[in-house]
Order: C-alpha cells, then sequence, then structure tokens
C-alpha cells in the first residue's frame, strides 16, 4: 500500500472565478464566519494573514465529524493561474500525515462555467492512516458555502 498520493476534487461555482480566489488568496481569515466547518482561525505568528512562507495561522475545523486542528502557511500564490498552494502541519495532522499540501485552483472552464479544484497531496505515517478523503468533502462543502456567499455579497 503507497503511503503518498494525491486527492482532487473540482466543484462548479457560480460566482466570478477572481472574486472566489480573492476571498481565498486575500481575506481567507472570513472563511470561520462562512464556512460552517471551519470553528475558528486566527493568526499564530506573522504580521498579516497572507504572506507567503512568513505568516502562520492555527485552525479548527470539522473533518469526518471529528473536530481538527492545525497550522497552515501559504507556500505561493500564482495570481496569472488564480492558484494557491497551503502547507498544513501540526495538530491532528501530524498524527496521521508526515506531508499534508493543499492547493485550489479556479478554473474558467471553455463552456463559460467556473470550477475551483482543489488537491490534496500527503504522505501518511503509517500504512494504516486512511488517505484523506475526508478533507475533498470538506472543501466540496466550504467551497458551496463560500459561493453562497460571495453570489449574496
Amino acid at each position: 500500500m503507497a503511503l503518498s498520493g494525491k486527492l482532487s476534487t473540482e466543484i462548479v461555482i457560480h460566482a466570478p472565478a477572481e472574486k472566489f480566489f480573492n476571498l481565498v488568496s486575500k481575506s481567507i481569515h472570513d472563511v470561520q464566519n462562512i464556512c460552517e466547518r471551519v470553528h475558528h482561525t486566527k493568526l499564530h505568528q506573522g504580521e498579516d494573514w497572507h504572506s507567503i512562507g512568513d505568516s502562520v495561522k492555527h485552525w479548527t475545523y470539522v473533518i469526518d465529524g471529528k473536530v481538527t486542528t492545525c497550522k497552515e502557511t501559504i507556500e505561493s500564490i500564482d495570481e496569472n493561474n488564480k492558484t494557491i498552494k497551503f502547507n498544513l502541519f501540526n495538530g491532528d495532522i501530524s498524527q496521521q500525515y508526515k506531508i499534508l499540501k493543499l492547493s485550489i485552483q479556479e478554473i474558467d472552464n471553455s463552456n463559460g462555467s467556473v470550477s475551483a479544484k482543489w488537491t490534496v497531496e500527503y504522505e501518511k505515517i503509517n500504512d494504516n492512516v486512511e488517505a484523506p478523503y475526508g478533507y475533498l468533502e470538506f472543501y466540496d462543502k466550504c467551497t458551496k458555502e463560500m459561493d453562497a456567499h460571495l453570489l449574496k455579497a
């Protein structure tokens, strides 16, 4: 059984890709007020929420029905391709995964629709740990809640 892998999900959104990307890249602190499964987040280290590599956020959220905690940093932001890469670590994450990296990309589809594509790269600490499928469900639900919020704004 492989210890590492990559999972992806793509969700159609109705808000413009730029607006959705802006929420994730410049207003990520608002997610706790939008998404039901995000209980709390705070800036743990750094001067602002969106510094690449410098800012560390502490998150409390629900995955697979369990309250989960981790810290997160932004690895990169690509404005042209509307892609953000995050590193999740410590807390409950480190009990199951050596590596848990997340990326989101807003995609303008050829048919005129827009999608948010979430990709989770992981390395499990051992064969007894399941792949992080719960994260795909989490990001699916959060994406739909963020989309609905942006459509009201």
